[in-house]
């Protein structure tokens, strides 16, 4: 699988998604840090990557549809300190391959995963 890992998160996170076998490219390795929303989504899914983020924007269906995307994983953390969200990443890792993905937004808490999409509704 291909992932676009947002500035704002860790840097290890494409470590760890390199390290279990996916592709994982940052915002600013491809010179997207700052862009907007929109833009970044589309680059993605002219990339057909899956988003990973800490921007609950994302989370909002009617301005981003999952459907539309190659899949959007938000990590709406209590705190984002480096080593809590790597931990909170980890946890979620095993379900890359066995939970939709695709076309689906994932919404990744401490203790959940909220899943809403064409096939989940969760």
């Amino acid at each position: 699988m291909q992932f676009k890992i947002d500035e704002n998160l860790p840097i290890e996170i494409v470590e760890l998604l390199m390290n279990d076998g996916h592709d994982a490219k940052t915002v600013n390795e491809q010179h997207l840090q700052g862009a907007r929303d929109s833009v970044l989504l589309n680059a993605c899914v002219g990339e057909n990557r899956v988003l990973v983020t800490l921007d609950t924007d994302f989370t909002d269906i009617r301005t981003y549809p999952p459907y539309e995307t190659p899949g959007v994983i938000v990590l709406r953390v209590g705190h984002q300190s480096k080593q809590h969200i790597i931990e909170v990443f980890l946890r979620i890792m095993p379900l890359l391959d066995r939970e939709p993905l695709i076309q689906n937004l994932w919404i990744v808490e401490e203790t959940r995963i909220r899943i809403r999409g064409k096939n989940k509704t969760s």
